[in-house]
């Protein structure tokens, strides 16, 4: 059985990868939502799985090149490097939680539209700047630095390395940690 590419898959330009994503995360928080029990927790976890390496490899590759790319970058970043921040918090926090209580419900409700506001912000403010002022050259090479960012990004949040600084200083380290933690969940499930 050959298993169909998603569109972050397809995505030659960061942009449109980013925008899959998005769509993903939308998508995944709506499960979270909607569902109960055991459908929810794995939704949960593949959330919160792809927003950490999501940030990640935003605060790696985009934000650097959205910084000094587009105008008033320093400024557009700082906040979403803060928003980011702040989720990384409320994504700890909701970990730590049974996905079926009350509070986590309430909580989560919030952090979703958190997560959903910062998107907009991301998609209204960073993105179109960078498609417009990347070349296509650049556009295709930060897809692929994303990806491979990606890949040995940690899997769980991470408050305070919102730069692509701490994050390679501390990042390869917590992805470690995070995937063999990740191992050891599933052979416990």
């Amino acid at each position: 059985m050959t298993r169909r590419m998603t569109m972050a898959e397809k995505a030659e330009n960061v942009v449109d990868l980013l925008l899959a994503q998005h769509d993903e995360i939308r998508r995944l928080a709506s499960t979270v939502e909607s569902s109960r029990g055991e459908a929810r927790k794995r939704a949960f976890d593949e959330l919160r799985r792809l927003l950490a390496v999501h940030e990640t490899a935003e605060e790696e590759i985009v934000h650097p090149f959205a910084r000094h790319a587009i105008g008033n970058g320093s400024h557009v970043v700082d906040d979403r490097l803060q928003e980011e921040n702040e989720a990384k918090g409320a994504l700890a926090e909701l970990e730590k939680m049974n996905t079926d209580s009350p509070d986590f419900e309430e909580k989560f409700a919030r952090f979703h539209r958190d997560v959903e506001a910062h998107a907009t912000h991301e998609e209204r403010e960073e993105f179109p700047r960078i498609r417009q002022d990347a070349t296509p050259e650049q556009l295709r090479g930060m897809a692929a630095a994303v990806r491979a960012a990606e890949a040995v990004a940690p899997t769980h949040p991470h408050q305070g390395t919102e730069s692509a600084a701490k994050n390679l200083a501390v990042g390869p380290v917590a992805a470690v940690a995070d995937r063999v933690r990740d191992a050891i969940g599933k052979v416990r499930s």
